[in-house]
């Protein structure tokens, strides 16, 4: 788009678009704010990454609607039992919310749905109180051209005990992108897991884009578990972050499996005293991809804790930098803010990065880090292949060990297992290619 009335008629595009889809005129007015945003607003940068020519904000699609064949859904295990949502590109497959969960006020349906019926919740909190809208190209260009979604409120003082499953299908069996939004809303002393999976079905050439908004209120307490899966042909963006309240604790644990090229952006927003966030990542690159990650928490308020820990493994010519960024806002006296940045390269044509950043700007508070860049420690390996294992196994095996601290945060047995399965798959296939190119 090289001149204004290109954006203007994409504006008209999205609006005749956004009004054929029955959204809401409140809806539809933020679209094309974003798309007046665009024009101006710069990428968010992630440090020694450059992603600038990547595909990150595809326009020539408009807002087409697309439907989904269910069949891409075959794989995912849906439970009359469970509480769980899956969703095909744009289409929503399947939505579980037990009887007694819904009589205590708990939603959980499609994004567009929500837009329509709960305008009080989203209309007030999309884009806005968590992350907004013009904070950078990509989250304006997220909110312009939302195509799927999901959004979930638990009221106050409700215990979830089982995990609330997401599956969000990429539809690759057609060329357009997935512009999906999560929005959990957990108000006050309200418990419970939300476990994400994220895939792709076909092989189109297409662009995801991934927000995650939790706006979790007083001494709720929040755990966020997503193993990520897109294809190889999957430009990926993700953005997810956490607001905080007073006492409220989110738990991260993120398994980063994508096969293609990924930028992405975590936040911890640390504003009500005593608030307490953990931020667990673990990304495995293979073939010629490209991950850039900044995980990042922010100390705010009073007395909050912020912890990081990031680590990676990175195999034949790809390329891993981890960000880990502390900041400590003046005032937030007796914050604590810790990281972790680990990275295991197993190929030395591969590259990569652990950057550890501390930003404070108060005097009354506890900061550290920690990061390192090596190879898979030869005395674990050894002592494996002196028991009788061989030289690949021994190396799964360690670093397995060594990814484990995340896999432990995961709330489901299930879960952890596929995690663990797809951790296995892409060490494999970056050892076997590895020995085929020698």
């Amino acid at each position: 788009m090289d001149t204004v009335q290109n954006y203007e008629n994409l504006k008209d595009t999205l609006a005749q678009a956004s009004n054929d889809r029955g959204e809401p005129h409140w809806f539809t007015a933020r679209r094309l704010a974003a798309v007046d945003q665009m024009v101006d607003l710069p990428l968010p940068e992630v440090q020694r990454f450059d992603y600038h020519r990547w595909p990150v904000t595809p326009t020539e699609q408009g807002l087409k609607h697309v439907r989904s064949n269910k069949k891409l859904a075959a794989n995912v295990d849906i439970r009359e039992d469970s509480v769980q949502i899956t969703q095909v590109g744009q289409t929503t497959i399947s939505t579980n919310l037990p009887d007694d969960l819904f009589d205590q006020g708990v939603i959980l349906t499609d994004i567009f749905t929500a837009f329509r019926e709960h305008p009080r919740l989203t209309q007030k909190y999309f884009m806005d109180k968590v992350i907004n809208t013009g904070e950078d190209r990509l989250t304006s260009y997220h909110t312009a051209f939302l195509n799927a979604g999901i959004f979930l409120f638990v009221p106050k003082g409700v215990t979830i005990k089982q995990p609330i499953e997401a599956h969000i299908i990429q539809d690759s069996t057609q060329r357009a992108p997935l512009v999906s939004h999560v929005l959990i809303i957990a108000e006050e002393d309200s418990h419970f897991s939300f476990i994400q999976h994220l895939t792709t079905q076909g092989d189109q050439k297409n662009l995801a884009s991934c927000v995650v908004e939790i706006l979790a209120r007083a001494n709720s307490h929040v755990g966020f578990s997503s193993l990520d899966e897109f294809g190889h042909n999957t430009t990926t963006y993700l953005n997810r972050r956490a607001y905080l309240s007073r006492d409220a604790n989110v738990d991260w644990a993120i398994a980063m499996m994508n096969d293609g090229n990924t930028i992405a952006d975590f936040d911890s927003e640390l504003v009500g005293s005593g608030s307490k966030a953990d931020s667990k990542v673990v990304a495995i690159t293979a073939g010629d991809q490209h991950n850039g990650i900044n995980t990042r928490v922010t100390n705010r308020g009073k007395h909050t804790t912020g912890n990081i820990l990031q680590r990676g493994v990175i195999e034949e010519k790809s390329m891993l930098i981890f960000n880990g960024i502390g900041s400590i806002i003046h005032g937030a006296h007796g914050a604590n803010a810790e990281q972790e940045n680990r990275v295991l390269m197993m190929s030395d044509q591969a590259r990569g990065d652990a950057n550890p950043i501390l930003l404070i700007d108060e005097d009354d508070v506890i900061a550290g880090h920690a990061a390192s860049v090596g190879q898979v420690d030869a005395e674990q390996l050894y002592y494996l292949m002196s028991r009788g294992i061989d030289k690949k196994t021994a190396q799964r095996l360690v670093i397995r060990g060594f990814l484990g601290a995340v896999l432990i945060a995961v709330p489901s047995k299930a879960v952890r297992q596929r995690m663990i399965q797809t951790i296995e798959r892409k060490l494999e296939h970056g050892q076997n290619t590895q020995t085929d190119q020698r």
